[in-house]
């Protein structure tokens, strides 16, 4: 049996050399091994061997390990009869009576297990085998020293007879809500809404010491490089402040500028207008501006491009590293520990709600968490049951800008100390469990370009075709595509040997994530194919859309789309051509 690499000290070294679990760490532990008895437990297996050796505190959480003599929960054996299993001290009265190795006994040696994290000692004393059978059997724990509200699990779940203990799946749900309560107290008022996934809330309160792993180890320092990623990298820039964005100010002229910010999303509308399917990231309305404002717009920002150029020994040493994330690189990810962490985690949060949000993707919440070793930021999202893939690319694709962006702003002010450059992207499968959707680098630039000129995709166009709940969006992708059609048949006069005139045959969509209006066409019969049609297309398209989306721009200052990009149907290769594409003057 292969199993995945778990770094981190057993509960039995922790306590030798850091002492007894306390606080929201404490309840988290309790949360992770119930958890996993519980996985263990629907799988048809009993443990047998539930004891701190065999628990390793990870960063990401605690994981029990040491199947050696785990059997079947129908009694099939794996061992050789007539042999006492399992070790002194976590060994349940039935087992010592009849050999019986059920679920309770792992329950049993669960209680046992959580008080000797609470208190160092174990429940039932120490000395001769047989003398710790006998109190086992006979006398009562010690739960001396145990926070009250633990008391209960663990007295049902050292219960003397097996069909009174806990369940764990009852113990995991019931200290999963001590755990909520515990991180609820910590957080305050301002604290987020309660977690409603197990894992959710023991990532959220699971905080260890920091410790070398032998098994790690960074890449040597080496010539930066340009490298190109497998995963397509974009990014809008934030920076995190409160209720809002702080803009970032670079005199490099390489540095890349991208309209960007932080917008409540507006009351979602069942408002469309066929065959437009217009989205976005921003809030409808257009919020007064008092005489007081700054004379800088808060939406424009500039994003650095090369971020560690001319830096000589920046902390992060990955640059140029085109490995794909590491198996375990997120499991062992942690939640953010200083207040540079704490910086970036709500950037990327923030930007990321606020790109999902008119697409009425909100829901999917993403968590950030950290990899030291690794110089990892990883964002993860799920589990969301029957999610349709577009919306994990959505998902995807927004991770991946806002984290990019985020890290480009801290590598550019802090690169001597700053670790973190790379950045991953995950969708979890189950509550321990993800799949990697994506990665990339924040030194590789954040936008995409060819030659300075930003340019449209596949993806972004997909993204796009996701209709809209914003107001302003669909009212600006309605009258615009109305201007289009309008301009376009205008010009086509009756003289034209083929005239193709535009009637319900064009979409415009909004991509959230590059702040982009995207306008295609779905002609049938491919009319758009010779150079010079599709040149009087762009044209017609980039007129009308930069002419709306730069009034827009103007009076509403929420609105950030200032790309365009325009494609037709080629009925030959089932395909959409990308014609043109690029961005409004401001």
């Amino acid at each position: 049996m292969a199993t995945a690499y778990a770094p981190g000290l057993t509960l039995d070294q922790h306590l030798a050399s850091h002492g007894a679990l306390t606080g929201a760490t404490l309840y988290a532990f309790a949360t992770g091994t119930a958890q996993a008895l519980a996985a263990i437990h629907a799988s048809g297996v009993v443990h047998r061997d539930v004891k701190p050796q065999n628990v390793i505190l990870t960063p990401a959480g605690p994981r029990v390990l040491d199947f050696g003599i785990a059997h079947a929960a129908d009694g099939t054996s794996v061992t050789r009869t007539g042999v006492m299993t399992g070790t002194p001290g976590w060994i349940s009265p039935e087992h010592y009576r009849t050999g019986t190795a059920g679920p309770g006994g792992d329950m049993f040696a669960w209680g046992t297990l959580v008080a000797y994290a609470a208190t160092g000692r174990l429940t039932f004393g120490t000395g001769a085998p047989d003398v710790v059978a006998y109190r086992v059997m006979s006398e009562e724990p010690d739960l001396n020293g145990l926070p009250d509200e633990l008391r209960e699990p663990l007295a049902k779940a050292l219960a003397k007879n097996p069909a009174e203990r806990i369940s764990a799946e009852e113990a995991a749900q019931l200290c999963a809500l001590l755990l909520t309560r515990q991180g609820t107290q910590v957080l305050g008022t301002a604290a987020e809404p309660e977690p409603t996934q197990i894992i959710d809330c023991l990532t959220t309160a699971w905080n260890l010491p920091s410790m070398e792993d032998p098994a790690w180890s960074l890449p040597a320092p080496s010539k930066r490089r340009r490298a190109l990623v497998a995963a397509t990298v974009t990014a809008i820039a934030i920076t995190a402040a409160s209720g809002g964005i702080v803009v970032y100010s670079s005199d490099d002229p390489a540095d890349v500028n991208l309209t960007s910010g932080h917008a409540s999303p507006s009351t979602p509308s069942t408002e469309m207008s066929a065959p437009i399917s217009a989205s976005g990231t921003t809030a409808a309305g257009t919020p007064a501006v008092s005489p007081s404002a700054p004379a800088v717009d808060p939406r424009t920002t500039r994003i650095p491009k090369d971020p560690l150029a001319g830096v000589a020994n920046p902390a992060y040493t990955r640059s140029g590293d085109e490995t794909q994330p590491l198996a375990d690189e997120w499991s062992a990810s942690t939640i953010a520990g200083s207040p540079e962490e704490h910086d970036v985690e709500k950037a990327i949060r923030e930007r990321m709600t606020s790109m999902l949000a008119t697409k009425d993707m909100d829901f999917m919440k993403p968590t950030i968490t950290f990899n030291q070793r690794a110089q990892t930021v990883i964002v993860t999202g799920g589990p969301v049951r029957q999610l349709p893939e577009s919306y994990q690319e959505v998902f995807r694709r927004a991770g991946e800008m806002a984290a990019c962006s985020a890290l480009a702003h801290r590598l550019k002010n802090d690169p001597a100390t700053w670790p973190y450059g790379r950045f991953a992207i995950y969708w979890k499968t189950s509550d321990l469990d993800a799949a990697a959707l994506g990665y990339g680098e924040a030194t590789d630039g954040c936008i995409s370009e060819t030659a300075g000129q930003w340019h449209g995709d596949e993806a972004a166009m997909a993204t796009a075709g996701i209709p809209s709940s914003d107001k302003a969006e669909i009212r600006v992708a309605d009258v615009t595509v109305k201007a289009i059609v309008a301009t376009w048949n205008a010009n086509t006069t009756e003289t034209n040997d083929d005239p193709i005139a535009l009637t319900d045959g064009i979409s415009l969509g909004f991509d959230p994530i590059e702040n982009a209006a995207y306008v295609w066409t779905d002609d049938p019969n491919s009319r758009f194919t010779s150079h010079a049609s599709q040149s009087n297309l762009r044209g017609t398209v980039e007129e009308a859309v930069c002419r709306k989306l730069t009034l827009e721009f103007h009076s509403n200052r929420n609105w950030q789309y200032t790309r365009w990009a325009v494609a037709v149907y080629d009925a030959y290769t089932g395909t959409r051509q990308f014609i043109g594409s690029g961005t409004c003057p401001s």
